[in-house]
Order: C-alpha cells, then sequence, then structure tokens
C-alpha cells in the first residue's frame, strides 16, 4: 500500500504527519515544530476568551451572514475587532465556526435564525484557524525557517487552498498561514477524489486515533468511501508489546 501510495493529506496538525510520511518532513524535527506551534497555539488561546463551535446546517444557511451579524453584536458589547468566521470546512452544510465566545454564545441562542440544525461547543480553548492565532505564526516560521524541507515524495495537500504542495518554501509558507487561515478539508477531498467517468476510485486510508475523517469522507464522496480503511496505530503497538 505504502509503495503504490499516490497523495496524502493530513487535518491541521495532521498536515505536518502527512508531510513526515511523504518524505518532506524528518520526523523528529517535526515533531519539534509540532511542539512548538502547539505552545504558541495555546499561549495565543490563552490571551482571548474564544472557541470553537460545531455547526449542522442546511441548504438556507448563510455562515458568513451569521458571523457578520455575531461580530456585530460583540462590538455592540464594547469588543474591539471582533473575530467570528469559519474555521473548518469539513462537509456539505457542516462547518466549524470559531472566534470570540460573546460571538458564538449569540449564535448558538440564534441558531435557528440562520437555519442551523444543530450546534455544539468543542471542547478545545482557542479560535483555531483564525486571526487570532496571529501571534503563534512568528514562532512557528522562526522553526521551520531552521529545519530542513524537502519537496514530498508523492503529492501532498495542503489545508490553505487544496492544492498540491509544489516545493520546500512553498511548504514553509503554507504551513504558517494554516495557523490562521480555515482548513478547506471539504474542498481537499473534492480535489484528491475528482476522476474522469469510470476512472476506479483509489483506497483510502486514515490512520490514527478515531475514524472522523472517514465519516466526513463518507459525507463528502459516498464513492471514494466504499473503498476507505481505519488503521489504529494503537492496536498495532499493543501488539507489538504482547
Amino acid at each position: 500500500v505504502i509503495e503504490s501510495c499516490v497523495a496524502a493529506a493530513g487535518f491541521s496538525v495532521g498536515e505536518f504527519a502527512a508531510l513526515v510520511f511523504a518524505g518532506a518532513l524528518d520526523y523528529t524535527e517535526a515533531l519539534y515544530a509540532v511542539k512548538v506551534r502547539a505552545e504558541a497555539m495555546q499561549k495565543a488561546s490563552e490571551a482571548v476568551p474564544s472557541g470553537m463551535l460545531s455547526v449542522i446546517g442546511q441548504r438556507e444557511s448563510n455562515y458568513n451572514f451569521a458571523c457578520f451579524e455575531a461580530r456585530e453584536h460583540c462590538k455592540s458589547l464594547g469588543i474591539e475587532n471582533p473575530v467570528c468566521e469559519v474555521s473548518n470546512y469539513l462537509f456539505p452544510d457542516s462547518r466549524v465556526i470559531a472566534g470570540h465566545l460573546q460571538a458564538l454564545e449569540f449564535l448558538q441562542e440564534n441558531s435557528r435564525k440562520y437555519y442551523f440544525k444543530r450546534t455544539k461547543m468543542l471542547p478545545v480553548s482557542g479560535a483555531f484557524h483564525t486571526r487570532l492565532m496571529e501571534p503563534a505564526t512568528e514562532p512557528l516560521a522562526e522553526v521551520l525557517k531552521s529545519i530542513e524541507i524537502q519537496k514530498p515524495l508523492i503529492c501532498v495537500y495542503s489545508n490553505v487552498d487544496s492544492k498540491k504542495y509544489m516545493h520546500s518554501k512553498h511548504i514553509q509558507r503554507l504551513l504558517v498561514k494554516q495557523l490562521v487561515s480555515p482548513v478547506k478539508w471539504e474542498q481537499t477531498m473534492h480535489a484528491i477524489y475528482e476522476r474522469k467517468q469510470g476512472v476506479e476510485f483509489p483506497y483510502t486510508y486514515e490512520v490514527g486515533p478515531g475514524k472522523q475523517l472517514g465519516a466526513i469522507l463518507r459525507n463528502c464522496n459516498l464513492k471514494a468511501w466504499k473503498l476507505y480503511k481505519h488503521i489504529d496505530v494503537s492496536e498495532d503497538e499493543e501488539a507489538e508489546e504482547m
């Protein structure tokens, strides 16, 4: 499977794993970059009471308008430069909205107005993939400058624009931009699985804990999902220990 692999992608921090797998990053150096990234994001989170709201919408839902009204609400409370924006595109009619807590609370209270079927606060401490993460960009940029980045051996798709990484500088730039940009996972799924009629879909493997990305794939592309398999790395580790 590994020898015949043609493409890889990772969600948010998982993008580092995809790049290690594709030979673009050294495992140890990538792990250090992830540590710096996590600490910088945590510090940025502590500066402003913020969070993330999972939203299941419907065809009538206007996420941008809802975010605009939530920001206006924050301004009425005296919050300067409020943040409320889509931070994750998951699958059709499913988004994660992130920003100031007051904005997210406003959206929950007014969910029916925006045709949101379900809203749920995520158990995270910050508004990841929004401009509230701006303070975290410099530490990550510095560490990425200090490590060696190669051109990937296979195609790796970026969260930022759902396109393939082209070269090392491209990777360095977009991994930093990813912190303050929405994760375009739905768009990435369409890019990876786009093919002419009659062309078979590839096997897809989700490696790691949980099957969330498989569930998203099912909602994005049912035909591609039928060739999906989950590999739980913890099971392999337990088997080795035994």
